[in-house]
């Protein structure tokens, strides 16, 4: 590269959006995936040693793939290549061997190949550099926000690491705000522009761990105070660069219980409109999804139980659509989640048997299994009697027998008590028909 050249990337680079002047090029100025990239890390001491894989990086959005991805390929020394799955095909894949090829014959240098999105190519585009993969020809770095079990050919997902990125925390997203304002070279520092602590907090819950959002709304925020006297951008500013209205929603802090327990309880009173309004309220503040959905199944064991045993499995179908389409379309099978929730009979009783055998089992201990419902898989434990005397219930015409199963110090004990509500009025008729049939079986 000339002087020239360089002069044009320069230029290039002030005019390229904030997230991508600020992007780091040294782990000292990486933020977030400590774990990943501590300098005791597998990772960085593949790199050290010049010696990576092909790998996939597995995380959300804004959360760091391509700059890590970048940084590996100027510390390793070898060329970078990136194509975008959306945008790319075979042919292009195919070009970027073809140079790969010619670069490691002539100069011996090899090549990283960055694919953003990997998931977006087809089983057929996967297999076209599955081989130069696999030969070492290329160094594949494919990034992708969907779950690579699914989304990436079993062949390649053999071949290469697969490594977790996580959001990034809110003391992350601070400190890359933070940087952004002050430098003064590729971030916003010759503005000379501050900002108050309400807005900084709003842009971090906005952003749910993703840097490019956070800088991307820093940025439009700082281009409306520019012009202004004292140039501070404050929550009003957030309120109208996002177009977003600031719902007060703190995770860490007692908002966000109460609105949780608004929701929990809400569902509880069989109120479907205010349950939809505090899931909605959740969502549209930034609250994870599937923080939202696992209350709803909790809320399916907890206060519906066996009144509707449905519940549970429309609640698992919620998460199942979080994992699978992802937000913000999921968002209506949380709702339908919810109003289920709200609007199916209620029952506490498996709650509160739970809770009673709980509290039996830290008063009596470890109490023995009885003898004949033991495990006898050898000749020395029938001998001691381990599973002597047990009744087979299928053996039975009614599919039921009359035996113990609790230990001796607890016969006859009662923990689960129905309600006469829902699908619970069957369990209701059921217990009491085995009732009769021990009674019968005793009076003969």
């Amino acid at each position: 590269m000339d002087l020239f050249d360089n002069a044009s990337e320069k230029q290039l680079l002030k005019k390229a959006p904030l997230a991508d002047r600020l992007r780091p090029t040294e782990f000292s100025d990486f933020s977030g995936q400590k774990k990943l990239i501590a300098e005791s890390s597998p990772l960085r001491k593949l790199i050290t040693e010049d010696k990576i894989p092909s790998m996939i990086l597995w995380g959300p959005p804004g959360t760091g793939k391509t700059t890590l991805a970048r940084i590996i390929a100027r510390l390793t020394g070898k060329e970078f290549n990136t194509l975008s799955a959306v945008s790319s095909g075979v042919k292009d894949v195919r070009n970027v061997v073809s140079e790969a090829e010619k670069r490691l014959k002539f100069s011996g240098r090899g090549t990283i190949l960055f694919i953003d999105e990997i998931h977006r190519f087809n089983k057929a585009q996967q297999d076209a550099f599955l081989p130069y993969v696999e030969s070492g020809m290329i160094t594949l770095i494919g990034a992708t926000t969907e779950n690579p079990s699914f989304e990436v050919i079993n062949a390649l997902l053999s071949r290469c690491q697969v490594y977790i990125l996580e959001p990034l925390s809110i003391e992350d997203l601070k400190q890359i705000l933070s940087r952004a304002l002050k430098d003064k070279e590729s971030g916003l520092g010759e503005l000379d522009i501050s900002i108050t602590d309400e807005a900084l907090d709003a842009i971090v819950h906005m952003s749910d761990g993703d840097a490019r959002y956070s800088l991307n709304i820093l940025e439009t925020a700082a281009f409306l105070v520019a012009d202004q006297d004292n140039r501070v951008i404050d929550a009003e500013t957030i309120v109208t660069a996002t177009q977003s209205k600031l719902l007060r929603y703190d995770r860490a802090g007692e908002e966000h219980y109460n609105i949780i327990s608004a929701l929990h309880k809400s569902m509880r009173g069989s109120d479907v409109d205010a349950s939809l309004y505090w899931m909605c309220r959740m969502l549209e503040a930034g609250e994870d999804p599937l923080y939202v959905v696992r209350r709803i199944i909790r809320f399916a064991s907890e206060d519906i139980g066996n009144a509707d045993p449905e519940a549970l499995k429309i609640a698992l179908a919620a998460q199942q659509a979080v994992h699978f389409v992802g937000m913000p379309e999921a968002g209506l099978a949380i709702a339908q989640a919810v109003s289920y929730m709200a609007t199916a009979p209620k029952s506490n009783s498996l709650y509160t048997a739970y809770k009673k055998i709980q509290k039996t089992i830290a008063e009596t201990g470890a109490l023995g299994v009885p003898k004949h419902i033991r495990n006898a898989p050898t000749k020395l434990m029938k001998d001691i009697g381990y599973g002597k005397d047990y009744k087979y219930a299928h053996n039975y015409e009614t599919g039921f027998v009359s035996q113990d199963y609790l230990p001796e110090e607890l016969r006859g004990s009662k923990f689960y008590f129905p309600k006469n509500i829902g699908f619970e009025r069957d369990i209701i008729k059921r217990i009491k028909y085995w009732e009769k049939l021990k009674s019968e079986e005793k009076e003969r």
